[in-house]
């Protein structure tokens, strides 16, 4: 938390979100190295935790297994993890809130389900049926937005109740045992097609480009109005380093990865596509928009938030939607991966790996804290742990054990950090 002097001379605390940045301003690559060191001592760790657990398991499964690191592997692994971010994604407003959300993975096959039912018993094309899909998350978000905001239900025992009521709907529109086909050419093209290789190059170039023309206006636009602001080195070197990932990951994905040299398979999986949409899409709401701003500061303080004039009811109410529309198509994606939708769908582990997802990447379990990055580190972090245990053939047990530990250390590492951010005064 950051405390500002009104003009009546008392005080205004205001949400320690992403858009706060450090009292001294920063004029040198060495001195905002140094400004991001005294930030992590202050227990603001932000995603670095996983992205060096992320680091580890490459490491640790690529020389145990000599498939881990295959270009084949690794196309698979992005398509494996694409649901589970996408939906690690959703739960990010709500957990902004310091709210959760059980039946986001339900709620999420439930649209899914819908979208598979207008395709194949009602002959609808793949976009009347998504949007039905989307609409269907949208009212699932509604009623929970409703019964926590307004009746001050707590999230967990409604969204519990959702999570039994929804699988109990699926069951009766699905049956037991029995499952709804998800073959539509273009949606289940999502987790079996590719993109074609000059079309990922000129993608990746234009989004360089992009945030390259945006991060240079940013910064002058905080030089002339004398904001705070990082060096221009930290810019640049932000987008270098833009460019090489991008860049990187589209020329190893563009690679022949066939087993088969008469049927060449190149080119970025089209699920990769879709989660970078969302990314993006998420990234522009919560750090350029009102709305964003407003979350971080209903999830850092709702009574300071109140008394500033946001309508905290709506905002929880928005929150809960925007979870369950994210979670429909999450629930598209994990269906167009499986080919179909079953009553079990959205159930079991799907939703534990989501929130595993987010508070691995570094969203706080304590409202306030985190961006739409860190689910998508965390989606990646536990797919790999998925992906590698899979491809050594130990059994599902070990998956889950180590994949709760990792959670439970995340989870560890976000309380320990709040503790000290608390003692530090920030």
């Amino acid at each position: 938390m950051t405390t500002d002097t009104n003009e009546s001379g008392g005080t205004a605390t205001v949400a320690d979100t992403d858009f706060a940045r450090d009292s001294l301003q920063a004029h040198s690559l060495g001195e905002a190295f140094q400004a991001y060191l005294n930030k992590l001592r202050g227990g603001d760790m932000g995603s670095l935790p996983a992205i060096l657990g992320l680091i580890v398991l490459a490491i640790i499964f690529g020389l145990a297994s000599d498939t881990f690191t295959t270009k084949l592997n690794i196309a698979n692994l992005i398509t494996q993890a694409g649901p589970i971010c996408v939906l690690a994604l959703a739960l990010v407003p709500v957990l902004l809130l310091g709210e959760i959300d059980l039946s986001a993975g339900v709620a999420g096959s439930t649209g899914a389900m819908t979208a598979g039912l207008m395709i194949v018993d009602h002959g609808q094309s793949w976009p009347v049926a998504f949007l039905g899909a989307v609409v269907v998350g949208a009212v699932i978000g509604v009623v929970i937005g409703l019964l926590v905001s307004r009746l001050g239900i707590p999230s967990f025992v409604v969204t519990l109740a959702f999570f039994l009521g929804l699988q109990g709907v699926m069951l009766k529109f699905i049956g037991q045992g029995g499952s709804v086909r998800f073959d539509n050419e273009f949606l289940r093209g999502l987790a079996i097609k590719n993109v074609d290789p000059t079309v990922g190059w000129i993608g990746a170039i234009v989004i360089v480009v992009v945030f390259a023309g945006l991060s240079l206006r940013t910064y002058r636009t905080q030089v002339s109005q004398k904001l705070q602001h990082p060096p221009m080195s930290v810019v640049v070197l932000r987008i270098a380093a833009l460019a090489v990932i991008l860049l990187g990951v589209v020329w190893f994905l563009n690679q022949n990865r066939s087993r088969n040299p008469n049927f060449p398979i190149e080119g970025i999986p089209r699920m990769l596509i879709v989660v970078a949409v969302l990314l993006i899409v998420w990234m522009f709401i919560l750090n350029r928009t009102r709305y964003g701003r407003y979350l971080y500061a209903v999830g850092g303080n709702a009574e300071a938030a109140r008394r500033a004039g946001i309508n905290v009811a709506r905002i929880r109410t928005s929150a809960f939607v925007a979870c369950s529309m994210m979670a429909a198509v999450s629930g598209i994606l994990l269906a167009a991966n499986t080919g179909k939708i079953s009553p079990g769908s959205g159930g079991g582990n799907v939703l534990l790996y989501a929130v595993g997802a987010a508070v691995i990447g570094g969203v706080s379990l304590f409202g306030g804290r985190g961006r739409a990055t860190d689910a998508i580190i965390g989606g990646l972090v536990i797919a790999t742990i998925n992906n590698g245990l899979l491809l050594l053939n130990n059994a599902s047990w070990i998956n889950s054990v180590v994949t709760g530990g990792v959670l439970l250390l995340a989870a560890s590492v976000d309380a320990i950090s709040r503790r000290r951010r608390s003692a530090a005064g920030v």
